[in-house]
């Protein structure tokens, strides 16, 4: 918690260190063009038409929106340690390498018999995960020790028929975190969908 709390007044020091004032400042004479450097006025006679004095240039807000975005993504991920610590973690991932024997419309995930995830798909969704996108569709805790994990795909199959298929794997759960991955392939052997569940720490 503290290092969140670190990177967090490090992105407010970034925005405010940008060039941009966090507050209005007046002069005590309340003339705040008396309050400039000859160097601030010089760069503000220089600016482009339009542009506010002391803005900074658009290149230099561009670094910091990256360096914001690379913060929330290091929170995302410490938050993601603190809930979820390796001893207890469990995170399932779906893939797909099909198209011509089913389309996806949901995915139910239960581990040991309760359910812990349900997707519905958009026509977008469906369309990235056959394009090689992987899905982080459930992480969350676990105990240590046996644990049997089912997910059930429903969909359309050959012919647009309505296709539900189950596909369950029994995995050991250590003090490593444990990674389960659903895979939906067309098998053209079968003229239909397989589905697989595999784990992996």
């Amino acid at each position: 918690m503290q290092r969140i709390l670190l990177l967090s007044a490090l992105a407010v020091t970034l925005v405010v260190g940008s060039g941009q004032p966090a507050f209005g400042d007046l002069s005590a004479g309340g003339d705040p063009a008396g309050s400039r450097t000859s160097a601030e006025t010089e760069a503000a006679a220089g600016a482009p038409a339009g542009a506010p004095a002391g803005a900074p240039a658009s290149g230099d807000l561009e670094d910091v929106k990256k360096a914001l975005l690379a913060l929330k993504r290091d929170l995302v991920i410490l938050e993601e340690d603190l809930l979820f610590p390796a001893s207890s973690q469990v995170a399932v991932f779906l893939s797909m390498d099909v198209g011509d024997f089913f389309q996806l419309d949901s995915v139910t995930v239960k581990i040991n018999g309760d359910e812990v995830a349900h997707h519905l798909y958009t026509e977008r969704q469906v369309d990235a995960l056959y394009r090689g996108g992987v899905q982080k569709i459930y992480v969350g805790n676990v105990k240590q020790g046996s644990h049997r994990l089912t997910a059930f795909f429903t969909g359309r199959g050959p012919s647009g028929r309505d296709f539900r298929r189950a596909a369950t794997v029994e995995f050991e759960k250590s003090f490593d975190p444990a990674f389960v991955e659903l895979a939906i392939k067309d098998s053209s052997a079968k003229y239909q969908p397989e589905f697989a569940a595999a784990v992996s720490n």
